[in-house]
């Protein structure tokens, strides 16, 4: 089990840069896959980011180039990094933990908003 926290969300300008970071309760060097999320609040959620136990990433295509996403397996903690920021963008973003088999779990959340 493991519990996630999100952090660093916030207002920011079209084509500005914030960085997320998720806080686990528990040693993240061994858990199969990190990922963040996004979703607009009434639609669907779209997978963003994931980071693997070895350290591989992959992107979604919407964010490839723009968005970071990164671990410090010593704070328990993975970052996104996200550059570029455009008006539009989902603004509710979600860390979630993959700990093999059906063991998935969720933070709560945190709000970014990209506005001038």
């Amino acid at each position: 089990q493991v519990q996630l926290v999100e952090s660093g969300g916030g207002l920011v300008q079209p084509g500005g840069s914030l960085r997320l970071s998720c806080a686990a309760s528990r040693n993240i060097f061994s858990i199969n896959a990190m990922n963040w999320y996004r979703q607009t609040p009434g639609k669907q959620r779209e997978w963003v980011a994931t980071i693997t136990s070895r350290g591989s990433t992959n992107y979604a295509d919407s964010v490839k180039g723009r968005f970071t996403i990164s671990r410090d397996n010593a704070k328990n903690t993975v970052y996104l990094q996200m550059n570029s920021l455009k008006p539009g963008d989902p603004t509710d973003y979600y860390c979630s933990a993959d700990l093999g088999g059906s063991e998935y779990y969720w933070g709560r959340g945190t709000q970014v908003t990209v506005s001038s």
